[in-house]
């Protein structure tokens, strides 16, 4: 009954009516489905980039606007780079002025003291040449010893002869000065015997002789005074002495 029932119910008037299907090769169905991927693939492309511009993310714009950045940044560069540059000339250029400015004052404070010892100067020559002294007296005028840097030394005075100035004197200088270094109290002579030139410490004048030097001593050392002695040719003992305390 039941076999009965299903070949009726397959084959019967109730059975589903028959169905003929067209059966197509692989080899077609391939390309079909690739032209539908493509299909998709570029209707999916136009969504979005309609999408896209309807929101105001133009792809085009975007990159023009780009492009008009890097110009911008890089014309920004460039102009920092002069800035930069024309920064450093100023600052040297205003280095520079403020040299020469300190240069000319020191120049002009320099030329001010000048003028003021030429005039000191200029009035004791005047005593000087107005005395009525006739035994040629010999005097040492404006003796003075500073230390200019570590280890140097500059000295500076004025010799003078006054009276009627018969002759004109003749003979040399000689420096004792008088330091300490590392405890020990020294005594160093100026002209030493290894001196390459002693003849800066000759003397030859009629009137006055100014003289001016340098010497050297230990960067360590501390002088304590410098003597000057004045001697006359062919004399053994000092015509004249004077001594300058540093310290």
């Amino acid at each position: 009954m039941r076999l009965d029932r299903r070949l009726k119910h397959r084959f019967g008037i109730a059975a589903a009516p028959l169905a003929v299907r067209r059966h197509v090769a692989w080899y077609w169905r391939l390309p079909l489905v690739v032209i539908l991927l493509a299909g998709g693939i570029a209707l999916s492309w136009l969504f979005y980039d309609t999408g896209s511009r309807f929101a105001g993310l133009d792809r085009g714009a975007t990159a023009d606007e780009l492009q008009r950045l890097r110009e911008k940044l890089g014309s920004l560069e460039q102009e920092n780079v002069s800035l930069r540059s024309d920064g450093a000339q100023s600052e040297r250029k205003m280095q520079i002025e403020q040299e020469t400015q300190n240069d000319l004052a020191k120049t002009v404070k320099t030329l001010q003291d000048e003028n003021a010892q030429l005039k000191e100067d200029l009035t004791f020559f005047r005593k000087q040449m107005s005395s009525d002294k006739s035994d040629g007296d010999l005097s040492i005028y404006r003796f003075k010893v500073e230390n200019t840097m570590p280890g140097e030394y500059r000295y500076r005075l004025l010799l003078l002869q006054g009276g009627q100035r018969e002759r004109e004197f003749q003979g040399k200088v000689q420096f004792l000065v008088s330091f300490t270094q590392g405890g020990e109290k020294l005594v160093m002579t100026l002209p030493s015997a290894k001196e390459a030139d002693a003849r800066a410490y000759n003397l030859n004048f009629k009137y006055y002789q100014r003289l001016e030097g340098v010497f050297h001593a230990e960067p360590n050392a501390q002088v304590k005074k410098v003597q000057i002695r004045v001697f006359e040719n062919g004399a053994v003992q000092p015509k004249l002495m004077q001594t300058v305390n540093l310290s």
